[in-house]
């Protein structure tokens, strides 16, 4: 198997109610990444594209077709890949696969999401597709219920009042809002503080206004190559060492198992083993924040605290640039934004940009970064993990 690398990357702006397609927002990602890499449109040989609400939001299936056509990449592979948040973080996994094989040399790789264009209703529905359409949607379960349903089960289990679990997510939201101020793609760029995001209004308890990521529009893509190509692109390639992907089932198989996320340990656990490396080696992570309260479970599962005393890192300030474990630079899910499709592919950008030391004058590098870790959690139970290192 070759060693695997990104050689360039590209990102829109995540905003509310972009003027731009779905097309339209990877297209310019995908070319800034293919311009950043000293290629050609025709050099691609490969296109995945994460999309998951596409048909709904534009009545548009086939979205990486035409996203192939237009940014002239005829007739290659293009395939879209559907796996809620996760979408782009399996496109890019999946590349880095059928580049390791031999089958190609170059593959492109992102994701878009439209979705503020739906309205929160439908938004709102065609999320909760994400989760189990014959058991746990007829309940009326949407994922603020379920995340918030999470946060009382994670208090009942480590015996931690509610109260200070709010007060921890809250500190969660403020540390997001903090760093996405300077974020240049962020699509909230405002600070907040613990006494805003408790008075904010309740939108399932105990989850309230602040704890919530928004809906969003956007795209990012990577330019994944094999070892030799990229070195040849780039004097700064940053490896793919390891990736994991597991799935856990619809949330009532997962009863015993709960707050925990099954699937983020299986699938973190692959990255790690196949990297090598541990949650000791970790310099920054990008993890999936949708809710304050996922934040806490994450970094849990994905080693970097005992379960039950997440929050204790935010407490401590131990998830800041400087500190132990510097979590969500970018802002996140929560400030950054969450265009669904894309999501993964923005987490995978914003590592790619902390290894190559390129953030410094945005005033958020994190000093002598080498390992960082993208988790993206995809529906209610599929987890995808990638581990990547500077050269």
């Amino acid at each position: 198997m070759r060693r695997v690398a990104i050689a360039g990357v590209g990102h829109t702006d995540i905003m509310f109610d972009s003027p731009k397609t779905e097309v339209e927002m990877f297209a310019e990602a995908a070319m800034d990444a293919i311009n950043e890499s000293n290629l050609k449109p025709n050099d691609i040989q490969a296109i995945n594209c994460g999309n998951a609400l596409g048909d709904f939001s534009e009545g548009q299936g086939m979205v990486q077709s035409y996203i192939a056509d237009d940014i002239g990449c005829f007739n290659v592979p293009a395939t879209r890949f559907e796996s809620a948040c996760a979408s782009a973080t399996l496109g890019i996994r999946d590349a880095a696969m059928w580049v390791a094989s031999g089958q190609y040399d170059i593959v492109l790789a992102g994701g878009t999401e439209k979705a503020t264009a739906m309205g929160t209703p439908l938004a709102t529905r065609t999320f909760a597709m994400g989760e189990d359409s014959r058991y746990d949607s007829p309940s009326g379960m949407t994922f603020p219920g379920f995340f918030a349903m999470l946060a009382h089960l994670y208090c009942s289990r480590y015996n931690i009042p509610l109260e200070k679990l709010k007060e921890q997510m809250a500190m969660v939201s403020v540390q997001s809002h903090h760093y996405g101020v300077n974020n240049p793609h962020a699509q909230f760029k405002k600070e907040r503080t613990v006494e805003q995001v408790l008075s904010s209004f309740m939108i399932a308890s105990p989850l309230q206004l602040f704890d919530c990521c928004p809906f969003s529009d956007g795209a990012a893509a990577v330019v994944v190559a094999s070892e030799d190509v990229a070195k040849k692109l780039t004097d700064k390639p940053v490896y793919i060492v390891g990736t994991g992907q597991a799935s856990a089932g619809k949330m009532s198989a997962q009863y015993k198992y709960l707050p925990r996320i099954r699937a983020r340990e299986v699938s973190v656990k692959q990255a790690y083993d196949m990297a090598g490396l541990g949650p000791e080696d970790i310099d920054i992570c990008e993890l999936h924040d949708c809710f304050s309260i996922a934040s806490i479970i994450a970094v849990e599962s994905l080693g970097f605290a005992d379960f039950g005393h997440g929050g204790e890192l935010w407490e401590k300030g131990e998830t800041k640039i400087g500190s132990k474990i510097p979590v969500n630079i970018s802002g996140g899910l929560k400030s950054k934004g969450h265009p669904i499709g894309a999501t993964g592919a923005s987490q995978t950008y914003e590592i790619v940009k902390q290894l190559r030391g390129e953030l410094v004058d945005q005033g958020r590098q994190v000093e002598g970064a080498r390992v960082g870790l993208v988790d993206t959690l995809g529906g209610d139970g599929l987890s995808c993990n990638l581990i990547l290192k500077a050269d």
